[in-house]
């Protein structure tokens, strides 16, 4: 049965009629003649948002409100990982804040979501577990990817190699990384196990990266020079890669180049009390860079409402984006920008592609960016699946 849209008013400005048949775009033309199926008034119809990074497996979100817990001496990963394991011991079971996060994250208009889920020897595969229930309870509303992600490290703990690989067999699209100078302290021992697996199940890459300086930068390089060796392009992406910020023009270039030579996506979610990938200068160089909440109301912060729209607001904002190109550039980091990092194979408002849509009550693109209107209906295959932030009983 085909679904029609009257009065869809797209990012180019025009009015136009979108028929939706066996859940994807049939046709998209201009309006004319009477109403033939739901009257969108002029509202703006933008493609669903992509989420690029969160953990289902760790947010709080729903739960009782969780005083964030400082480290010693500024950040440490190693200590946050562990406040982490004593947070999780106490909080509402895991598939339950799972589900809490991904209505959140869906109510908001992301109708695909990556999730890093934590795979270590200290909980095995039991976050992974919680998390596939999580996934297939809500197939045909969401589309999500996982990654088989190493909290605790690889080479640092014994056995998480091994459970990696099972991870990727059970139903992780993906194998992830975490830091491997300054967690695992072997660069190319962490990367062997990553991209070794990658080989093996022929799935992407998603590695987290905080280091920062010169130490930050040469592991980017390496993640880099490793995807272009293996011919991976556009199946890796870096997340944070906070040390990018650091970088003044000239020297982000060949490290813009090597990006671009491995087909390397930059994950960043803007955060306020780091440098982060400066989005403009890699994008105008060839880079992919998207975008994520990451954390959200967890051990690591208190703050995300999983909204990829206010995302991208602040991803302008601490940007300094005031121009209307500047903000659709942001506004391309939560949907082109993702879609492209996470490899779908089509997207957009466009005949053929899924009919995964936002309808927003914004008259253009940098308005909604800026604006961030609350008023929402959230489309997968052309069937509402949320309203305003609440997702419709399936």
């Amino acid at each position: 049965m085909p679904f029609v849209f009257d009065n869809a008013r797209l990012a180019d400005g025009r009015l136009v009629r979108i028929r939706v048949v066996d859940g994807r775009f049939q046709s998209i033309t201009p309006v004319s003649g009477p109403s033939e199926g739901q009257d969108l008034g002029g509202a703006l119809v933008v493609p669903g948002f992509v989420e690029g990074h969160i953990h289902l497996d760790t947010s709080f979100w729903g739960g009782p409100w969780m005083p964030h817990k400082p480290c010693t001496a500024g950040f440490d990963v190693r200590e946050r990982v562990a406040f982490q394991a004593e947070n999780i011991a106490n909080a509402a079971p895991m598939a339950e804040r799972a589900r809490a996060q991904l209505e959140l994250c869906l109510g908001q208009g992301s109708t695909t979501v990556r999730s890093h889920v934590m795979i270590s020897a200290d909980v095995g595969l039991s976050h992974l577990e919680a998390v596939l229930e999580v996934r297939e309870a809500y197939r045909g509303r969401v589309d999500v990817q996982l990654v088989a992600f190493p909290q605790s490290g690889i080479l640092a703990s014994p056995g998480t190699a091994a459970l990696l690989e099972q991870a990727l067999g059970m139903g992780c699209d993906l194998i992830g990384g975490l830091d491997p100078g300054s967690f695992d302290r072997d660069v190319d021992g962490h990367l062997d196990v990553v991209f070794g697996l990658a080989a093996k199940h022929a799935c992407g890459v998603d590695i987290h990266l905080h280091d920062g300086g010169a130490a930050g930068v040469a592991q980017i390089v390496q993640i880099a020079r490793r995807s272009a060796q293996m011919g991976w392009n556009g199946q890796v992406a870096i997340s944070h890669a906070y040390a990018l910020g650091e970088l003044s023009p000239d020297d982000l270039r060949p490290v813009a180049d090597d990006l671009v030579k491995g087909g390397v996506a930059i994950m960043t979610n803007a955060p306020g009390s780091h440098p982060f990938p400066p989005v403009k200068a890699l994008t105008q160089a060839g880079v992919t860079v998207f975008a994520g909440s990451d954390n959200i109301r967890d051990s690591w912060w208190p703050y995300g409402d999983g909204d990829m729209l206010g995302r991208a607001m602040l991803i302008g904002y601490c940007s300094g984006f005031y121009e209307d190109a500047d903000l659709t550039l942001a506004f391309r980091t939560v949907t082109d920008a993702g879609a492209k990092a996470l490899g779908l194979p089509s997207y957009g408002i466009v005949p053929g592609a899924p009919a995964d849509f936002v309808v927003l009550n914004a008259a253009h693109v940098p308005e909604a960016v800026v604006a961030v209107p609350r008023q929402r209906q959230v489309y997968k295959a052309g069937t509402l699946v949320a309203r305003d932030g609440v997702v419709v009983a399936a």
